[in-house]
């Protein structure tokens, strides 16, 4: 049809899809709650966010960002060292932004749903016993009470678009919340730990290194069977599993 931009696919399964007509993202979420969280997140966001052009649910328009996402998860990264930096300085202006009204996942949610995922790798033969049991020791230091702090809650680097080495903006607010500012910063840099220190020189105050560690172990451990079920493979390289493997 004439005038009509080419449509891609960004993203999509069985929860929601991502399209790109042009210089427009449209985002369908039959969950609207998701979708409430991520508009109310964008606008209270202290950092670049896409634009709302409109919301007619269950679709949401927004306005592309410039720039490239930081990178990929299984690939070397194309962005400097600065862009990681400004990357963890966006996540402290978040982290010192007031808190979002409505709560996060409480710790004994994420201990058990932990516990749940441990079992369901192991019985379903997914992954060796042995690195299960070592990731899920791993997870421990992160599974320790914390200071609540706004949140974006899947800062993956996919999220992140930067342009000469500063951020345009950051996408995908629907799991934002109130919660662990060491999960932010372990999200990503999850399988890009060789630009874990740039991120912390851009946050610019004290990490425990060994949290970070933590929540990298969970976040592999718990998403292995989402991934495995929507059609993702954890087990490339520089994914979840390697990721898992590095630990031991």
């Amino acid at each position: 049809m004439a005038g009509v931009e080419e449509v891609k696919v960004v993203v999509a399964h069985d929860e929601r899809a991502t399209l790109r007509v042009g210089d427009v993202f449209l985002k369908i979420d039959a969950d609207q709650t998701r979708t409430d969280v991520e508009v109310e997140a964008m606008a209270l966001a202290p950092i670049p966010t896409p634009q709302v052009l409109w919301r007619k649910p269950p679709v949401l328009a927004l306005v592309a960002l410039p720039g490239m996402a930081l990178g990929r998860l299984g690939e070397p990264s194309p962005a400097s060292s600065a862009a990681w930096a400004a990357a963890g300085a966006a996540a402290r202006a978040l982290h010192d932004a007031p808190l979002p009204p409505w709560p996060g996942r409480r710790l004994d949610e994420l201990a058990s749903r932990l516990d749940g995922e441990c079992e369901w790798l192991v019985t379903n033969g997914v992954l060796p016993p042995d690195l299960v049991t070592r990731n899920r020791e791993v997870a421990e230091a992160a599974l320790r009470p914390w200071k609540p702090v706004f949140i974006h809650g899947d800062l993956q680097i996919t999220h992140v678009f930067v342009d000469d080495d500063k951020i345009t903006g950051v996408i995908d607010w629907s799991e934002a919340a109130q919660g662990d500012a060491h999960y932010d910063l372990a999200v990503l840099t999850l399988g890009h730990e060789e630009h874990l220190d740039d991120v912390v020189t851009g946050y610019g105050t004290d990490v425990d290194l060994d949290v970070i560690r933590g929540w990298w172990s969970w976040r592999s451990l718990v998403a292995a069977r989402w991934l495995v079920e929507h059609g993702f493979d954890p087990s490339l390289p520089g994914c979840e599993f390697d990721v898992l493997r590095s630990r031991m």
